[in-house]
């Protein structure tokens, strides 16, 4: 007898997931430093065993529910959206989760509010209590993003005047907001490269990283993809508007603005004029959005501050360790490894992303998801909700099921990849979470094995 799989249970055993995130986040989060609890302590070592407990069940809830979308009676796309919304329920107030991030974005408001130069200084400057969240590392430089986002942080940051509870809760309302218009956009873009708008949900927006990094962490990313959506799916009318918004969130969305261009001559405008009418609707959003942000154009000069020492993305991998060799080898050069390799991972995007738009002309949506997740690989910076770039349109557009087969597999990789705490982990956290997710393993073998046995008196 094979697993029971129906709609209720993938929602139930979600559900489940996401409530354990949330407890388990109360102590092992990314809270506030003066919630902070010492790694060894037995609160946080409980909440991390859960976090990763919750997040095995999200993953297979996520599984199952797929097996439904590729059913013979798939659930609707109205359906999955509360299957999204039940889900999201617990994170709404759970403090953030995988990442520092969203205590930078409150500061930069906070410094936009304060007519600081967000782009030349980092939260340093601020000081006080905002600037005490930052981690570390992202104290003393400044804001990657563009003036759009900066604006809207801004005016959160007067609303709640800088306290962080309220600053923390706005900031996932507009996670959510930016969630809820990629689900918006997935079904219709679905539906114009003539995929299962169903199947789409399922893999860009019901997605364990959505949860865990848009949602639980509050990233920018969820407000630029929703933007970026919803200009393809109006790329003929305001579309240039709505991508160059997102590009003004965070600039990887520039890459939308060619595909707005193939979407107008498709639809029976001439080149040369679909061409000049998205440089001009782009241009004035540009200047607007700058103008009522009082921002200037700083943050593209500021386009590489995500790369830290530190950083885990594959060229900085390799730089790291061309260095140490180089290094061992008593060579002057050890220094310029790592800016080498990040130039040889920008080649390489450029290529991949020439390549891709050679090959996929007729598909540009899914042109642009996989260029975006070339981007995101190969980049000079990476993280796992990086990816969540190229898939969000990946799962909108591919034609092929292998192709979302091995993008679904990463995103259940990378939902394990991240402590919660946003933090390294070091040998004994390492532990804890592997604990909490064989835990959580073992549950869904003893469910698995409850549901075959037979059932006295009934007759299989």
């Amino acid at each position: 007898m094979a697993f029971p799989v129906d709609l209720r249970r993938c929602q139930v055993m979600g559900l489940a997931g996401t409530a354990f995130l949330a407890l388990g986040g109360e102590t092992a989060g990314a809270l506030p430093v003066r919630d902070l609890l010492a790694p060894a302590s037995a609160q946080a070592a409980l909440g991390l065993v859960g976090v990763y407990f919750g997040v095995v069940l999200l993953i297979a809830a996520w599984v199952l529910l797929g097996r439904l979308v590729r059913g013979p009676e798939p659930p609707t796309p109205r359906a999955l959206l509360l299957v999204l919304a039940v889900w999201a329920a617990p994170l709404l107030l759970a403090p953030p989760l995988f990442s520092r991030d969203v205590y930078s974005y409150l500061a930069q408001g906070a410094m936009v509010d304060a007519h600081m130069d967000v782009y030349a200084h980092g939260p340093a400057r601020l000081g006080g209590p905002l600037a005490d969240e930052v981690a570390p590392m992202w104290r003393h430089t400044g804001a990657p993003y563009g003036p759009a986002f900066l604006a809207l942080a801004s005016a959160l940051s007067s609303l709640t005047r800088g306290e962080v509870p309220a600053g923390l809760l706005g900031m996932r309302l507009v996670a959510l907001l930016g969630v809820a218009l990629m689900a918006l956009a997935l079904p219709r873009l679905a539906r114009h490269s003539g995929v299962d708008p169903a199947a789409a949900l399922w893999l860009g927006a019901l997605n364990p990283l959505v949860l865990l990094h848009l949602v639980a962490g509050a990233h920018n990313d969820a407000l630029m993809l929703g933007l970026l959506g919803l200009g393809l799916v109006a790329a003929r009318g305001r579309g240039p508007v709505l991508v160059t918004l997102a590009a003004l969130v965070k600039a990887p969305a520039l890459l939308g603005l060619p595909v707005v261009v193939a979407l107008r001559v498709r639809s029976g405008r001439r080149p040369l004029p679909a061409v000049l009418t998205t440089a001009a609707a782009s241009a004035a959003t540009t200047v607007a959005a700058t103008a009522v942000a009082g921002t200037g154009y700083g943050w593209i000069g500021a386009l590489d501050t995500p790369v830290s020492p530190h950083n885990w993305a594959l060229t900085s991998l390799l730089g790291r360790a061309t260095g140490a060799l180089l290094a061992d080898l008593g060579s002057g050069l050890a220094p310029l490894a790592v800016p080498a390799w990040h130039l040889l991972g920008l080649a390489a995007t450029a290529v991949a992303v020439l390549l891709i738009w050679l090959r996929l002309r007729p598909r540009p949506v899914y042109a642009l998801g996989l260029s975006l997740l070339a981007v995101a690989v190969f980049g000079p910076a990476i993280r796992p909700w990086y990816v969540l770039w190229g898939l969000f349109l990946i799962a909108a557009a591919a034609p092929s099921t292998s192709v979302r087969h091995r993008v679904a597999a990463l995103a259940g990789v990378l939902a394990l990849a991240v402590l919660p705490s946003g933090g390294p982990a070091d040998l004994g956290q390492l532990v804890l979470a592997v604990s909490g997710a064989a835990l959580g393993v073992v549950v869904l073998w003893q469910a698995h094995q409850a549901a075959r046995a037979p059932v006295p008196g009934r007759v299989a």
